[in-house]
């Protein structure tokens, strides 16, 4: 589970091209959505399809992707459930 956070954050920062931001700097537990990375709508349809692209991991609702989008371990734990073995 902790490479898959290392791993993610580091995915979120090259698909937002968050060009200040380290892997470092995302806490495991942050808010992501409406958290200090400022996170909108669009980003998140970005990062939806970095998932689909990634991971074969699809979010079908908004219900599943907020919850999803909690936070890096809530996705972590989003992926490792739901990805393409």
């Amino acid at each position: 589970m902790e490479a898959l956070i290392a791993e993610l954050k580091v995915k979120i920062i090259d698909t937002l091209s968050l060009l200040d931001v380290a892997p470092e700097d995302i806490g495991d537990d942050d808010l992501l959505v409406g958290g200090d990375l400022g996170i909108d709508s669009i980003d998140v349809l970005e990062l939806v399809l970095m998932l689909e692209k990634d991971y074969g991991v699809k979010i079908e609702s908004k219900d599943v992707g907020v919850q999803a989008f909690a936070s890096v371990r809530a996705l972590a734990g989003f992926v490792g459930k739901n990805r393409l073995k």
